[in-house]
C-alpha cells in the first residue's frame, strides 16, 4: 500500500502499452494552398493513439492545451457515451493527461473544462499528474443564464475550468486587454500633457500619526485627512507630488486632495479573475448558434463559445505559440487559434472531424466565417492546415496466427514507423541510403525488408565514419551477422517491437458501453 495521498480506483495501476502510430496526410482534405509548409494539424482518430504519435516530436513544445472531455454525466454529444462508471472514466482520462503533460512546454499550461460530477475527482488526479504545487486556479464559467425550474435540486448554471501550469514558478498568465468601458474612468479635466488619468483617495484607512498634517489647497483652504485616517504620503512626498501636478484638488482647487493615476502608468491590461461571466465570454446558447452556422442539422449539445476559448488563449499564449486540443469536438479551439494567429493541433475521433472541424476551418480560411470572434479580431480569411489520419497498426497476425508487418505498409511507411518506435527522426540522406533516420549527430537507423548477408553489411561499413553508429532493422540476417561490427546493431522486425506496445488496438476512446469488470480485491 502506498503511503502517499492519492486518488485510487479499480484498474488504476493497469499498464497501457500504446502503439505510436505514424500520421498520414490526406492531401485531398488538407487546405494548405496558402501555405504548403503550415504546421497546423487536424488529426482524425482515437485521441490516445494520436497523442502517443505526437509525443516523440512535440514533447515540451506545446504552450497551451485546452480540452473539453466528456463529463460522465449523460449530457455529452452523441459521438461519446458519457455514462461511464467513475473508475472507467478516470482510467480513460489518466493516460491522456500523462501524455499531455509531456507535451507541455516548461512555460506552458493546461485548461480543462469539467462539471461537478467528475470535477473534484479530476482535480485530485491532476494534482497527482501535474503536481499540486502547479495548480493555478479554478475558473467558473457562467454557461447558462436561464433558471431550470424543473431541476430536482439546483439549476446548474456553471462549469469549471481547471488550470495547471507545467511549472507554476515560471508561468504567468497574460493580462486581459483593457476594454473601452474600462477606459471611461480616465479623463483629463486639467489638460495634463501626460494624458488621461483617474484619481484615487490620498488618505489611508489605517492611520499613521506621522502622516496627519494640514494641507493648503490652491484656493487657500486648509484640509486635514478624514477622521480616523491619515494621508497616504509623508509631508515631504506630498509636497513633491503637488509640485509635479499629481494631486488633484477639484475644478475649483478646494476639494480634499486625490492622487492622479495616469493610464500610461498602469499595466496595459487586467489581471484575470476566476469568475467568467457570459456577457464577457459567451454561453452555451451562443456556442450553439456558432456551430449551427457550420451544420444546421446535427448541433452539438455542449459546444463552447469562441469567446470562451479566446479568453483561454489570450491568457495562456501569444501569437505563433502552439495550441493543442485533443477533444476537438466541433472545432472551436482550432478555429479560434487560427483567427488569433496561433499554431494548432486538433484531434477528433468521430465523423464530425470531416463534417464539422474541416468544414469550419475551410470557412475560416476562405473568410466566410464571420461569426464568433471574427469581427472582434477583424478576421478576413487566410492561413492553412493539414489533415491527417492515423496509420493502421504496424503489426498484425496472419492466417497462421503469426505476427507480421501489416501489408498496408509500404517501404517509406515502414521506415517511418520503426523510426518512431526507436525514437529516431525519419530523414532521408541525399547521399547514403542507410542514413534513413537520425538519432543524434552520429547515430542512424536503417530499415529494410531484405535478408542481410556479410557482403551487404561490409559495403555499408565501408562508408561509415569511425564515430558513427547504426541500427539496422531487417526481416532476417545470416547467423553471427549481428556480432560482425561493434558499431552496427542488427535487429529483426517485427520481433524487435512485439513486447513494446499493444498492436492492433484501434481505439482507447471514451464511448465504452460496457465498463470492464474487475474481481473483488482480497482483504
Amino acid at each position: 500500500m502506498s503511503n502517499k495521498l492519492e486518488l485510487t480506483w479499480l484498474g488504476k495501476g493497469e499498464e497501457i502499452k500504446i502503439e505510436p502510430r505514424i500520421l498520414i496526410e490526406d492531401k485531398e482534405k488538407s487546405n494548405c494552398i496558402n501555405n504548403p509548409d503550415t504546421e497546423n494539424m487536424i488529426i482524425h482518430g482515437d485521441n490516445l493513439l494520436a497523442l502517443k504519435s505526437l509525443e516523440s516530436k512535440y514533447s515540451g513544445k506545446v504552450k497551451c492545451i485546452y480540452i473539453d472531455p466528456p463529463y460522465n454525466t449523460g449530457s455529452a454529444f452523441e459521438h461519446y457515451d458519457d455514462n461511464l462508471e467513475h473508475s472507467t472514466w478516470l482510467s480513460l482520462i489518466k493516460p491522456r493527461l500523462e501524455i499531455l503533460r509531456n507535451l507541455l512546454s516548461d512555460d506552458g499550461s493546461i485548461w480543462i473544462s469539467i462539471d461537478d460530477d467528475e470535477g473534484h475527482y479530476l482535480k485530485v488526479l491532476c494534482d497527482e499528474i501535474f503536481g499540486r504545487n502547479n495548480f493555478v486556479n479554478t475558473c467558473i464559467w457562467h454557461k447558462k443564464h436561464t433558471r431550470a425550474n424543473d431541476a430536482r435540486w439546483f439549476s446548474d448554471n456553471h462549469d469549471f475550468i481547471l488550470v495547471y501550469a507545467k511549472n507554476k514558478e515560471s508561468w504567468k498568465p497574460n493580462l486581459l486587454p483593457r476594454s473601452d468601458e474600462s477606459r471611461k474612468g480616465y479623463t483629463n479635466p486639467d489638460n495634463d500633457p501626460r494624458g488621461v488619468w483617474a484619481s484615487g483617495p490620498c488618505h489611508a484607512k489605517t492611520p499613521n500619526e506621522k502622516d496627519i498634517y494640514p494641507i493648503t489647497t490652491p484656493s487657500g483652504r486648509v484640509v486635514m485627512p478624514p477622521a480616523g485616517t491619515s494621508w497616504r504620503f509623508s509631508e515631504k512626498k506630498m509636497s513633491e507630488l503637488i509640485a509635479d501636478n499629481r494631486i488633484w484638488f477639484g475644478d475649483k482647487g478646494s476639494n480634499i486632495p486625490r492622487y492622479k493615476r495616469f493610464l500610461t502608468d498602469v499595466k496595459d491590461g487586467f489581471v484575470p479573475t476566476t469568475l467568467w461571466f457570459r456577457d464577457e465570454v459567451g454561453d452555451n446558447q451562443e456556442a450553439k448558434k456558432e456551430v449551427k452556422q457550420i451544420d444546421s442539422v446535427s448541433v452539438f449539445g455542449t459546444p463552447k463559445p469562441e469567446r470562451l476559448i479566446e479568453r483561454v488563449l489570450t491568457l495562456a499564449s501569444d501569437k505563433g505559440d502552439l495550441v493543442l486540443d485533443s477533444f476537438l469536438g466541433s472545432g472551436t479551439t482550432a478555429a479560434v487559434a487560427h483567427k488569433m494567429n496561433r499554431k494548432y493541433i486538433g484531434i477528433e475521433m468521430g465523423e464530425h472531424a470531416y463534417t464539422h472541424c474541416k468544414l469550419r476551418l475551410d470557412k475560416v480560411i476562405d473568410g466566410s466565417d464571420q461569426g464568433g470572434i471574427s469581427k472582434a479580431v477583424n478576421w478576413q480569411g487566410g492561413g492553412a492546415y493539414k489533415f491527417y489520419e492515423l496509420a493502421p497498426t504496424l503489426i498484425n497476425k496472419d492466417d497462421f496466427d503469426e505476427y507480421v508487418i501489416n501489408r498496408e505498409y509500404n517501404a517509406d511507411m515502414l521506415a517511418s514507423a520503426v523510426a518512431l518506435h526507436e525514437g529516431f527522426t525519419y530523414e532521408l540522406d541525399s547521399e547514403l541510403f542507410w542514413k534513413q533516420s537520425k538519432g543524434n549527430e552520429s547515430s542512424y537507423l536503417f530499415v529494410t525488408t531484405k535478408h542481410l548477408n556479410t557482403a551487404y553489411i561490409d559495403s555499408i561499413k565501408s562508408t561509415m565514419e569511425d564515430d558513427e553508429y547504426l541500427i539496422i532493422a531487417c526481416k532476417s540476417f545470416e547467423n553471427g551477422l549481428d556480432k560482425l561490427y561493434p558499431n552496427i546493431t542488427i535487429k529483426k522486425i517485427p520481433q524487435m517491437l512485439l513486447s513494446r506496445c499493444e498492436f492492433g488496438k484501434e481505439n482507447y476512446n471514451l464511448n465504452i458501453v460496457n465498463p470492464p469488470i474487475y474481481e473483488d480485491e482480497e482483504d
